[in-house]
C-alpha cells in the first residue's frame, strides 16, 4: 500500500457536485492499493499515519501528532498512486489491486486508522470521480509506501 499524506488546513471530496466529506485542520491521506497487499500493510500505515509528528508545537518544531492537535482525517481511495512510469509516457496500472481486494483494504485502513487516532475517519468515495480540494498546509506532503517501510 502506498500513502500520499497531506498535511492541511481544510480539504474536502465532491461527488456529482454533492460534498461528501470534509475536514479542517488535519490529514488528507491519499491510498493506494497494490496486488499482493494484505492487512498488515493496512494495520502498519494505520499505526504510522496516526502517530506521524508533522504538526507544529509550541515553537514552531514539527512535533506533534494528527492526534496530539485534535486534527481531522480524510482518507481518499486513489488507484492512480500504484502507477508505473518506466516504459513510455503512458502510466501502467498493472499493480493496482482490483475492487476484490482494494475495497476491503481501505477500508480496513480507514477503520484502523480511527481506532489509532481515536476519531472517525472521513472518507472519498471508492471508484467514484471524485474532485478533491485542499489547502495544503506548510506545505507538508509525506509518502509512505508499506513495502519500504522508511
Amino acid at each position: 500500500m502506498r500513502l500520499v499524506i497531506q498535511r492541511v488546513s481544510e480539504a474536502s471530496v465532491t461527488v456529482d457536485g454533492e460534498c461528501i466529506s470534509s475536514i479542517g485542520r488535519g490529514l488528507l491521506v491519499l491510498v493506494g492499493v497494490e496486488n499482493g497487499d494484505m492487512e498488515q500493510d493496512a494495520s502498519w500505515l494505520a499505526a504510522k499515519t496516526a502517530a506521524l509528528r508533522i504538526f507544529d508545537d509550541e515553537e514552531g518544531v514539527m512535533n506533534r501528532s494528527v492526534i496530539d492537535v485534535d486534527g481531522g482525517l480524510l482518507a481518499v481511495s486513489q488507484f492512480t498512486l500504484t502507477a508505473s512510469t518506466r516504459k513510455g509516457n503512458r502510466p501502467s496500472y498493472i499493480r493496482a489491486a482490483g475492487h476484490g481486494l482494494a475495497v476491503p483494504l481501505y477500508e480496513r485502513f480507514c477503520q484502523l486508522l480511527s481506532e489509532a487516532a481515536g476519531r472517525p475517519v472521513q472518507r472519498g468515495m471508492f471508484g467514484a470521480d471524485m474532485k478533491v480540494r485542499l489547502l495544503n498546509d506548510g506545505p507538508v506532503t509525506i509518502i509512505i509506501d508499506s513495502r519500504l517501510k522508511e
